[in-house]
Formats: structure tokens, C-alpha cells, sequence
């Protein structure tokens, strides 16, 4: 009977591990896509998973290139987006109806990803999309935020 190395011996579990792991990780990215209303924060999310908060957050920026609250927001934002181009809410109302709780933080949020101030956004929305069908629309003013994590460099050892 032939056995194999160590190093593959290990590998397995390892490679089994880190599977188990991404298949966690594409479910919380899919309940922040589908719940980024609702009140979440990292503890809930990893609770959901079985994971520990601080490797859900580890992993998930390894995997995806930001933190779970970043992506969180960038949800968020993409959704305060489209709700501000409508131009029935107000600021204030597109705030609380994408799941913040704060003006400010969303404000300053919403400046950071998009490059201007929400209230500036809704007033210039209006006609800077005019006559574009809504798929192109959607394109068109998505953040530039949503980013895979770059592959990680091989280790020779």
C-alpha cells in the first residue's frame, strides 16, 4: 500500500476547510445582497455561518477585497443610488429606507463611493440619465467598489 506525503496528507482537510469556508462566505454575501435593510452587523452575520467574527471578516476580505460592513454599505449605496434617481424621497427617507440609521455616516459614506454628496447626486440624477433604458442606467452609475480579492501569490517553500 502506497501512502502519500505529508504535505498532502494535510492539504486535504485544509483544501476540504477552505471549500466549507467560501461556501459560508457566498452565503453571507448573498443575505447581505438580499437583507441590506435590515439591521446587520458582523456578529449576526458570522452567528448565521458558524463562524467566529473575526474570521468571518478575515476570510471574507481575503475573498472579496473588503470587509463584510463595506460591502454592506456598498449594497446600500448602489440601492440609495437608484432610490434617489426615482426623486420621490428625500435624503433623509432614501437614508433610513437602504437600512441606515445614521444621515451622517451615510452622507459621508455615499460621498466617499460615489464622489459627491447624496443631496447633489438626486438633483443631478435627473438629467444626466435621460433617455438611457434603465439596464444601462444601472451600469452606468454603479460604484466602482465591488472588486473580487486578487488572487493570492503562490508560496514556494
Amino acid at each position: 500500500m502506497r501512502r502519500g506525503t505529508i504535505e498532502q496528507v494535510t492539504s486535504r482537510p485544509a483544501s476540504a476547510q477552505h471549500l466549507q469556508d467560501l461556501a459560508r462566505l457566498r452565503r453571507v454575501r448573498d443575505r447581505i445582497d438580499r437583507e441590506y435593510a435590515q439591521p446587520l452587523d458582523v456578529e449576526a452575520l458570522a452567528r448565521g455561518v458558524n463562524m467566529s467574527a473575526g474570521h468571518l471578516s478575515r476570510q471574507f476580505r481575503l475573498a472579496y477585497g473588503e470587509s463584510p460592513y463595506s460591502y454592506l454599505m456598498t449594497r446600500r449605496i448602489e440601492r440609495a443610488m437608484a432610490l434617489l434617481r426615482r426623486g420621490d424621497l428625500s435624503v433623509t427617507e432614501v437614508c433610513f429606507a437602504v437600512g441606515c440609521s445614521s444621515l451622517g455616516t451615510f452622507s459621508t459614506r455615499f460621498t466617499e463611493l460615489v464622489g459627491v454628496p447624496p443631496s447633489v447626486y438626486r438633483r443631478e440624477a435627473e438629467h444626466a440619465t435621460a433617455g438611457m433604458p434603465s439596464c444601462v442606467v444601472k451600469q452606468v452609475t454603479r460604484p466602482i467598489r465591488n472588486r473580487e480579492a486578487s488572487a493570492p501569490e503562490p508560496q514556494l517553500t
